[in-house]
């Protein structure tokens, strides 16, 4: 009986068990990834949810995410800056920050600070409904939790990522524009220089990005948020999960999305 209990509680049965626990997790945001789109065209399309949602998701998250671009790119042209001028090579600042905020600063950052801003969010709200059967009760009266719930943050989600990218891109160069003035680069020629390097496709590579990052971010906080069990304690553990998943998966994506979009 030692033995068998040894074995039913051992490292290849708790694997087993991780791993499966792991595929039911993927299969059900499969499902849930499928069945949100399917929403749209039904009828009763929550379009003031939607405004609403935008407006919690993204105009809301303006203040962090501008204080961010900002700085980062203060940061960004004091080291460059710095570094540069070793080489004689000073004047070309502009161009740096420039091109490292349309292709990976403003997508990557923007994203990052929504994840654990806005998924945190949407995770703890609809895990709260969760499990307060509130979610049961849509199912009850006919409604579709999806449409209710998943679809509007989805869309608002999706949408807003790119115009909060499109902020951090211009507070960020501004933020780089202070720093480089105090190393002797006019405005003029500071500005000039990033728009001889930053062509149309750099900028739409970064915004096409965010469009997925926006999308991996409501989608991850809304399965999460759905899936949580164990009342106040289950939902602070979805949020942390949540937060750490969607992190994970913007930082990922976009190795590979830099990757894809590089061949086309």
């Amino acid at each position: 009986m030692t033995s068998i209990a040894g074995v039913a509680d051992g490292p290849i049965v708790r694997l087993g068990n991780r791993v499966l626990s792991i595929l039911d997790e993927v299969g059900q945001f499969t499902l849930l990834s499928l069945r949100t789109p399917r929403a749209i065209v039904r009828r009763g399309f929550p379009l003031r949810e939607v405004f609403v949602q935008f407006e919690s998701i993204a105009a809301r998250s303006t203040t962090i995410v501008s204080i961010t671009a900002l700085f980062t790119g203060m940061v960004l042209a004091l080291q460059t800056a710095e570094s540069l001028t070793r080489f004689g090579a000073k004047p070309y600042t502009g161009s740096f920050v420039g091109l490292a905020f349309v292709l990976e600063l403003g997508p990557v950052l923007t994203a990052l600070v929504v994840s654990g801003r806005v998924g945190a969010g949407i995770t703890a709200e609809l895990g709260s409904m969760a499990v307060t059967e509130q979610v049961d009760a849509i199912r009850a009266m006919g409604a579709d939790p999806i449409q209710k719930l998943v679809l509007p943050r989805v869309i608002a989600g999706t949408l807003g990522l790119p115009m909060l990218a499109m902020l951090a891109n211009i507070l960020g160069m501004a933020g780089g524009l202070l720093i480089a003035s105090q190393y002797g680069i006019g405005a003029n020629f500071y500005y000039q220089s990033i728009i001889r390097v930053v062509e149309l496709e750099n900028l739409m590579s970064g915004l096409v990005k965010t469009i997925f990052f926006g999308w991996t971010i409501t989608m991850v906080g809304c399965h999460m948020g759905l899936r949580t069990t164990g009342g106040t304690v289950g939902v602070g553990i979805s949020t942390t999960r949540a937060v750490v998943v969607s992190s994970i998966s913007v930082l990922v994506s976009d190795f590979f999305l830099s990757k894809i979009l590089m061949l086309l």
